[in-house]
């Protein structure tokens, strides 16, 4: 079965992060880089966001 991938709207929703924290901790290294999906879209493997979220029992799930 193929991956889900999540645009940034379902990750923000996921993981209780804004925009811009979102960006500065890819920035940072601290959360997965999207992969691009097309000439302007980038969305984050589901798995990915699910591994991060494990590490981070203080984050919120909202999916």
């Amino acid at each position: 079965m193929p991956e889900q991938h999540l645009r940034r709207p379902a990750v923000e929703a996921a993981t209780g992060l804004s925009r811009s924290s979102l960006y500065s901790m890819v920035d940072a290294g601290d959360f997965p880089r999207p992969i691009r999906i097309g000439k302007r879209a980038v969305a984050w493997p589901e798995s990915a966001v699910a591994a991060w979220l494990a590490s981070h029992p203080n984050a919120h799930y909202g999916g």
